[in-house]
């Protein structure tokens, strides 16, 4: 190691320890102990641009290990990607550039929002998909504009959590050879040693699942670990997973290789103690940083950035030579056209005659496949169910990578984790499907999709007691009200074929927001007043006939029809209702006042709701006053019909809720 290479690794452990001290908060362990790592990395094997952080074919570093984030604001400060000192000086601050750990879309130069331990993985695996699914469409021989790794860092807890497993496994079957995962391996965790409850081989459990494993003795020795780099490059046919031998919170003498050294700051004593021991010059000084540091880190930098200008001349000579194709790579990367879409007949015609929406929901996704060449996606192992299938197209698989059918295995969790990377990459525009209940699975990563703002579809089937004799294991219930409370999420349950047009016009459209498609197993009647105003989130469907009704009744998907048939009984009894379908809450709610009181009059106290699910979140439409007809507990095993008329989803039962809230208001 160079005494300039030692002095830069050393920077990044100085300014990770001054940020985590002055903000009294932190994770000093990682950057110290993986540094070296870090900076063999960026320094001599990744292509990454600070001038240019988006360029289509750089190389991906995703730190799963999020919690070590001052190692990446590091790295990102000393390349020049807009971190300024003070903006290491605010770390963990309110409205900083530098979060507790990283997340994307805030700071330049973070491939994505890590901090669930594993999460990184996943989404490591999906960027790695991406790569390879756009080099078969697009490269040629003597033009490979797809060309690139993806790079993830993590430490034991991500190889300790079981998405990490699953997305592994899919990387290995896949044959993801463009993926690179450096393991951080200081045998240390908050508790203490990993042997407290993490001592399996973890090399033998990568070969398992297809991984080349290389093992790099010393993770202090660059050499070495470049070395490491440059072999898992080398290998074409195989994921690589380099151990790295570190201690935590290296350099510092009270700290190095105990678990004090991970979730704490080291105390300012001990600061300048690390400091001494690692020869750095003004020890007792904070935020210290050599000026001959700057000069490497910028000097490596512009030698980064030369490589995207060679690959902005082969992109230029590609598209002269094959225009079509260069053509087609702008399409992979804009948005689809929203307003020719609301416009297209084709895509919103259907057949008038009774149909699952997970049906229809797979004619829309045949019609958009044309539409969309970027589209792709699969199924956790129920595309037959899921009608997740897009006809006459090839599967993506490690023989063909050039397939848009991804089969994800039983592997809900991973899966939602590789969506978010298929979109964090770019050139993907991702959905992901498996029945209803599973979205328990698929949560914590379509939370991180929400949060990233990422617009990933999520195809839901199988979506109430409707799914019947497989019993309450398999029947959601309070899987609704769960997803409607993740902010910015749009929640989609559609009543018939028009509304699953619009749930799938609005999934296609985002730009910001992910959607979940909430689909019925069983056949629904297409009903006369739906239409493009499910765009909107809730709208009236049926009208009770005169200007005030005497009462509202609100549904979701599969109760649409049955409200309307209880609104005909009603009407013989002399109570006029109105019946609002109620597709999307988060929609409604981005309505205008004017227009919610347009839909729900606040003179109109008696309102019930009518969901085959659970009544949380309810009560804030039907007010005080009004009453729900939803599910009280779990469901049973037993045909559709016999639960949906043992649980009180008949019109009859509807008609008598009605009629009480009507004479009790």
């Amino acid at each position: 190691m160079s005494t300039i290479d030692t002095t830069c690794v050393n920077a990044i452990r100085v300014l990770s320890a001054d940020a985590i001290e002055k903000a009294n908060s932190g994770h000093p362990g990682l950057p110290l102990g993986a540094a070296p790592a870090a900076y063999e990395l960026w320094a001599h094997h990744m292509k990454h641009n600070a001038t240019d952080p988006k360029w289509a074919n750089r190389d991906r570093f995703i730190l799963s290990g999020g919690h070590g984030s001052m190692l990446l604001y590091s790295l990102l400060h000393l390349y020049g990607y807009g971190l300024t000192m003070d903006d290491i000086k605010q770390f963990r601050q309110y409205g900083s550039l530098t979060p507790g750990h990283p997340e994307y879309g805030h700071t330049t130069g973070v491939e994505a929002t890590t901090g669930p331990l594993g999460a990184g993985m996943s989404m490591a695996v999906g960027m790695a998909m991406a790569e390879a699914h756009l080099a078969a469409l697009f490269n040629k021989p003597g033009y490979p504009i797809v060309d690139h790794y993806t790079f993830a860092l993590g430490g034991d807890g991500c190889m300790m959590e079981g998405i990490s497993s699953e997305a592994f496994s899919l990387a290995g079957t896949l044959g993801l050879s463009k993926l690179v995962i450096l393991y951080d391996s200081n045998k240390i965790s908050i508790e203490g040693s990993t042997d407290l409850a993490f001592t399996e081989n973890v090399q033998k459990r990568m070969e398992a699942f297809g991984f080349q494993t290389i093992t790099v003795e010393d993770g202090n020795d660059l050499s070495a670990i470049g070395s490491a780099i440059e072999e898992a490059k080398a290998d074409t046919q195989r994921p690589s997973f380099i151990t790295i031998k570190t201690q935590i919170g290296y350099g510092c003498p009270a700290k190095q290789g105990k678990a004090s050294a991970h979730g704490s700051p080291l105390g300012a004593e001990n600061i300048i103690a690390m400091k001494e021991n690692l020869g750095w010059p003004k020890p007792t000084e904070s935020f210290y940083i050599p000026e001959e540091v700057y000069a490497h880190y910028g000097e490596l930098s512009k030698q980064a950035g030369a490589a995207e200008a060679a690959w902005q001349e082969l992109l230029a000579a590609y598209t002269a030579a094959y225009p079509e194709l260069g053509e087609q790579w702008l399409a992979f990367h804009r948005d689809v056209d929203a307003d020719a879409l609301l416009h297209n007949e084709e895509f919103w015609s259907y057949a008038d005659k009774p149909q699952a929406t997970r049906n229809l929901s797979g004619i829309m996704i045949n019609r958009l496949k044309n539409l969309m060449p970027q589209l792709m996606g699969g199924s956790a192992d129920l595309a037959p169910s899921n009608k997740t299938q897009m006809d006459g197209e090839a599967s993506f698989c490690k023989d063909d990578y050039s397939g848009r059918n991804i089969h994800f295995g039983v592997r809900e969790l991973a899966m939602t984790g590789v969506t978010n990377g298929l979109a964090l990459h770019g050139g993907i525009r991702p959905y992901a499907g498996t029945f209803f209940v599973f979205s328990d699975y698929m949560k914590p990563m379509i939370r991180l999709a929400a949060l990233m703002k990422l617009p990933v579809t999520y195809v839901l089937t199988h979506d109430s007691i409707g799914v019947g004799e497989d019993g309450p294991t398999h029947e959601p219930i309070e899987q609704l009200a769960m997803l409607r409370a993740v902010p910015n999420l749009n929640v989609f349950r559609p009543a018939d074929a028009k509304e699953t047009a619009a749930g799938w016009y609005l999934a296609v459209t985002s730009k910001t927001t992910p959607t979940a498609l909430v689909l019925t197993r069983q056949n629904l009647p297409q009903l006369s007043g739906t239409g493009r105003n499910a765009l909107k989130g809730a709208y009236i469907v049926s009208e009770s006939g005169q200007d005030v009704p005497d009462a509202i009744l609100i549904a979701s998907g599969s109760e649409v029809s049955l409200s309307i048939e209880a609104k005909v009984l009603l009407e013989k009894e002399g109570i006029h209702v109105r019946v609002v379908s109620m597709p999307c809450m988060e929609l409604f709610e981005k309505q205008s006042d004017d227009y919610k009181e347009h839909v729900l009059p606040r003179s109109v106290r008696a309102r019930v709701a009518v969901e085959a699910a659970s009544g949380f979140g309810w009560g804030a439409y039907v007010g005080i006053d009004g009453a729900t007809v939803t599910m009280p507990g779990f469901g049973a095993s037993g045909s559709a019909g016999m639960l949906f008329k043992n649980f009180g989803f008949t019109a009859e039962h509807v008609v008598e809720t009605v009629k009480k809230v009507t004479a009790e208001v």
